[in-house]
């Protein structure tokens, strides 16, 4: 799958809390954030690696539809032409929905895909809008989201056991913006961020801390992940291999045999 360079705001993670509250037993559900999203500020200093139980994470079932592969290369197509045109072809006309913190956020005297231009900031003057939707068009990963079983959103979302990751939270003194899961079984665990470090261990499909960034990363040589493995001590893997917590998805609903874009559920790019 493609990288969506995430990061979570103060938003995101209220979402992400409300919805530890308001899970079923036995699994939790993330609402996504943007890729756009800037990190915010530490309140207080990170607490020191510690120990902790895994907390094993499951995606949901996902989606198997010749015709839903057909459309995402065709959105990949639009987002490489940045065809603004085609891309309302590819979007609901009326009903667009943006689920924010507060509610939904679309505006009902505009169409889908203005309302779909602001989630995403698709007037964004780097472009990063349409990069955004290029790599939504890549995520192969999709699930049901909630209760509404007429639409599919990507990537997929993760379920859990909210209990057990909240004990993790108390046990480590963290938040939820600082953890991940991999997508894969068998990442790789290096003993430092050189590109010849030594690998020490593979991840399973569970909850792994993150600690802060060292350093800025270069889109062309991303700096590594420096991870807090269960046992508690650090190593690094590559930031391409972990998904956090409240990240924003776009979703889409087969109308008439079409596929169109539907919504998004995220803090957006504004």
């Amino acid at each position: 799958m493609p990288h969506l360079p995430v990061k979570l705001s103060s938003a995101a993670l209220a979402l992400v809390a409300v919805l530890l509250l308001t899970a079923m037993p036995g699994a939790g559900q993330t609402p996504p954030q943007t890729p756009q999203q800037q990190a915010p500020a530490q309140e207080r200093p990170p607490s020191p690696p510690k120990p902790y139980d895994k907390v094993p994470v499951t995606l949901a079932p996902g989606v198997i539809d010749p015709s839903l592969n057909a459309f995402r290369k065709q959105l990949a197509d639009v987002a490489a032409r940045k065809d603004r045109n085609a891309l309302a072809g590819l979007t609901v006309a009326k009903e667009f929905f943006w689920e924010r913190e507060n509610g939904n956020a679309a505006d009902k005297n505009k169409s889908g895909v203005e309302n779909l231009a602001t989630a995403i900031g698709l007037d964004a003057k780097d472009d990063s809008g349409w990069r955004v939707l290029a790599d939504y068009a890549q995520e192969s990963s999709l699930s049901q989201v909630g209760d509404r079983k007429d639409f599919v959103c990507a990537p997929a979302t993760p379920l859990f056991d909210d209990k057990q990751f909240e004990a993790i939270l108390k046990s480590t003194e963290t938040d939820p913006g600082e953890w991940g899961y991999p997508l894969r079984d068998g990442v790789e665990v290096r003993d430092s961020a050189a590109a010849n470090a030594k690998p020490v261990e593979k991840l399973g499909r569970h909850f792994v801390r993150v600690l802060p960034e060292e350093g800025a990363s270069n889109p062309a040589a991303p700096v590594p992940l420096r991870i807090v493995l269960p046992s508690g001590k650090t190593g690094y893997i590559p930031q391409d291999a972990l998904l956090p917590l409240g990240v924003d998805q776009l979703c889409f609903i087969k109308q008439a045999g079409a596929w169109k874009i539907a919504g998004y559920i995220g803090e957006g790019g504004e």
